[in-house]
């Protein structure tokens, strides 16, 4: 498929980056990015993924817009507090770019959902971006995301603080989520930014860097950063990076210990 001139004009900028050019902005026009969670991280990342030119986002969230998501959901305005916040992220994302298909889904993402015709489900997807703030859910997208190969990009935030990674457990050498967290086998560890606080900027700058990574899988552009986690300080400030190991016992990605 040829780019038309509308679309040519729209992502020139995109077009005229050497590692991106006219090849990888027809990835992107292709690709279809499941969201989850359409909080502080998944409402910059939608943004951006939208203005890219993503050619499809299905989006899981079961949350409603309340007075408080204002402060850094930046998809959302007063006029939305009461409604479902898929629904408006629906709505705004095809504001921003109108060729972008939607996908709302209106529901806490739970292993119910794939107890039958997951293969299905997960068959059209090029990358996930969690956004959650459980490792509940976490860990489900993240057992997932190994089962049918899908990269995942797992960004989340607490106070001044970020964390962001890529994540290709399927593959030998690389690790999964689950491999960085454990089992974590309280799924309320989790700080609860309603209690702790966030900065609202932290949130769009992690975001934004999911959405960048999304694209990254997508184009293949930079180096590969799966096996990495990167590391954000706001009060620094400083940005770093570690590297993670497999495990080789995980009981999503690795070999059961022998019995």
């Amino acid at each position: 498929m040829d780019l038309t001139d509308e679309q040519l004009d729209r992502y020139a900028r995109h077009i005229v980056l050497r590692d991106i050019g006219g090849a990888g902005q027809k990835k992107i026009l292709d690709a279809h990015i499941l969201i989850v969670g359409a909080g502080g991280i998944g409402c910059p990342a939608i943004q951006y993924l939208a203005a890219a030119g993503i050619g499809a986002l299905t989006i899981f969230d079961d949350d409603i817009v309340s007075l408080s998501n204002l402060q850094r959901q930046v998809l959302f305005t007063e006029n939305d507090v009461g409604k479902a916040k898929v629904e408006v992220a629906e709505v705004a994302a095809q504001r921003v770019n109108p060729d972008v298909r939607v996908f709302p889904i209106n529901q806490r993402l739970t292993a119910q959902h794939f107890a039958e015709g997951a293969a299905a489900f997960f068959a059209p997807f090029d990358a996930i971006i969690d956004g959650t703030d459980n490792y509940q859910t976490r860990l489900l997208v993240s057992d997932l995301s190994v089962t049918h190969r899908i990269p995942l990009v797992s960004a989340a935030i607490g106070q001044f603080q970020g964390q962001l990674g890529t994540f290709r457990g399927w593959e030998e050498d690389k690790p999964c989520y689950r491999c960085f967290v454990g089992d974590a086998l309280d799924p309320e560890d989790c700080d609860n930014c309603s209690e702790v606080g966030v900065l609202g900027a932290m949130v769009g700058l992690m975001g934004s860097f999911a959405a960048m990574e999304a694209i990254r899988v997508i184009t293949g552009f930079g180096q590969d950063p799966a096996g990495k986690l990167q590391l954000f300080d706001g009060l620094a400030p400083s940005m770093r990076s570690i590297n993670l190991p497999k495990d080789p016992h995980c009981k999503s990605c690795g070999t059961p210990p022998p019995t």
